[in-house]
Order: structure tokens, then C-alpha cells, then sequence
């Protein structure tokens, strides 16, 4: 079999009804957590904590756990990720769209499988693993001791302010709609999901950019503390002169993020 037969055949794979509809549970799952995330961070916000969660990925996941039939969500969204990452792998590899999109679906196919080993960790070993701030700042202290850390720590950072602003200029410009059917949708449900990406993208952007910031005063003090994954960049919103009300403004867009995803679940280009 020659690589054209090879790559013909992983694109069928890739293509295929299965992985299709696996890939739609995984966008749902996505809606969950990202739900979670925003819920976490209303409690911040608003109540004086999170019951102990941290309002990122890692905490999403453990409050999932405590759920009545929270295993089987948990298996339900592992496979459903699982079948993200490959979709991901098969675009960034395979894929014949711009540099651009091949780049976006690689690093899209390292948030998911991320994802997909903090579940795993958690049904097989009872452990999610290490919160986004304590993954942070391993990574950054280890990026420090490298040769010329700083100067890539700082450019990690402008790399996450960049971002955040692709971000909200993707929700800004509805760019997001590219990646929706929006031919098979009734015109009611694309005007909501006009809304709910706009605001979801933007929330999203301003985390982004936020943590962005923290590393590249990370990089300019030369302490990897400074350095906040998704939990500790939340709180921060909150220690602003806006104070609680912008991480109520943020966690709202997270929530209606959540929302959005399960439109993609439904209506997403695969």
C-alpha cells in the first residue's frame, strides 16, 4: 500500500459515521465542562468560593465525578473526546485547508488529548491529575531554566495575549459561524447561537489575554509564581478595580459559551 492509499484510507477513518458522531458527544462533553468552568466561577464571584473547586478544567471534572451517574458521563465524555483528538490529528495532519487552520486543529488535538488523560487519570487511577495553575507554573519554572527561559516565557505570553484578541475578534466578527452549518439551521437557532458565540468567544478572549499577561510578567520578574493557569487568572479578574462584577460579566460568557457548544454538537462542520 503506497501513502496515498494510506492517507486515503485514514481519511475515510477520519470521515467516517463513527468518529462523526463520537465527535459530537466530545463537543457536548465540552459543553459541560466549559459550563462547569463558569459556574466555579460565579461561586468565586459572587458566593466566596468554590466549595474547594478549582474553576478550570481539572475542577469541572472532579464535580462531574461527584455526580449521580457520574462515571458513565465520564466514560461517555472520554470516548467523545477521544474521537475530538482524532478529528483534530486527522485535520492537522491530513487536512487541505490553510497552514493556519492545520495549526489551530495541532493545537486543538493537544488541549483535547490533555483533556482526555485528566478523565482517564480520574476513572482508572481516581486522580485528575494537576490543576492548570499548578501545571503553569511547572512549565513555565522548567521553561525558566532553559537557555534564554525568559525570552520564551515572554513570548508564550505575547503568544496567549495574541490569542485572547483572535479571539475576540473571532466572536466580535462571528467568524465562528464558519465552522457551523448554518444552511441546515432554522433561522431562530442561528440568531441565538449568533449571540451565544459572540459572547462565549470573547469571555474566552479576555482569559486568554489575561494569562497571557501574568506569564509575561512571569518572564519580566523572572518568578514562574506569577505565572496563573485558567483558576487563578479567574480570581485575579476579580481583584480589578471592576471587582467581582468582571469575573461575574466573564464566568456569565463562559456559561453561554457552554451553551454554544451544544450547537456545535448539533451543527458543527465535521
Amino acid at each position: 500500500m503506497n501513502s496515498a492509499q494510506v492517507e486515503g484510507a485514514a481519511r475515510r477513518a477520519a470521515n467516517s459515521q463513527t468518529l462523526d458522531r463520537l465527535a459530537r458527544i466530545g463537543l457536548a462533553g465540552r459543553g459541560v465542562l466549559y459550563g462547569l468552568i463558569g459556574f466555579l466561577a460565579l461561586q468565586i464571584a459572587f458566593g466566596g468560593g468554590s466549595g474547594g473547586r478549582e474553576a478550570d478544567k481539572t475542577g469541572a471534572v472532579q464535580t462531574v465525578a461527584e455526580q449521580p451517574f457520574g462515571t458513565v458521563l465520564l466514560w461517555l465524555m472520554a470516548v467523545g473526546f477521544t474521537a475530538l483528538t482524532l478529528w483534530q490529528l486527522s485535520e492537522a495532519v491530513m487536512g487541505r485547508g490553510r497552514v493556519k487552520d492545520r495549526v489551530e486543529a495541532g493545537a486543538r488535538t493537544v488541549v483535547y488529548g490533555l483533556i482526555v488523560a485528566t478523565l482517564l487519570g480520574l476513572l482508572l487511577r481516581g486522580d485528575a491529575g494537576s490543576s492548570t495553575d499548578e501545571s503553569s507554573h511547572d512549565l513555565t519554572a522548567g521553561l525558566m531554566d532553559l537557555p534564554g527561559g525568559p525570552v520564551l516565557v515572554g513570548l508564550a505570553g505575547l503568544g496567549l495575549v495574541a490569542l485572547g484578541g483572535y479571539w475576540v475578534h473571532k466572536g466580535y466578527r462571528k467568524r465562528f459561524l464558519e465552522d457551523l452549518l448554518t444552511g441546515e439551521m432554522p433561522p431562530r437557532a442561528r440568531r441565538l447561537a449568533e449571540k451565544l458565540g459572540m459572547a462565549g468567544y470573547v469571555a474566552r478572549g479576555v482569559i486568554a489575554a489575561a494569562a497571557g499577561v501574568f506569564l509575561v510578567q512571569a518572564a519580566i520578574t523572572y518568578d514562574p509564581d506569577k505565572a496563573k493557569g485558567i483558576d487563578s487568572t479567574l480570581r485575579a479578574l476579580a481583584d480589578t478595580p471592576a471587582g467581582p462584577w468582571l469575573l461575574g460579566v466573564v464566568a456569565v460568557g463562559l456559561l453561554l459559551f457552554a451553551v454554544y457548544c451544544f450547537f456545535e454538537a448539533r451543527w458543527h462542520r465535521l
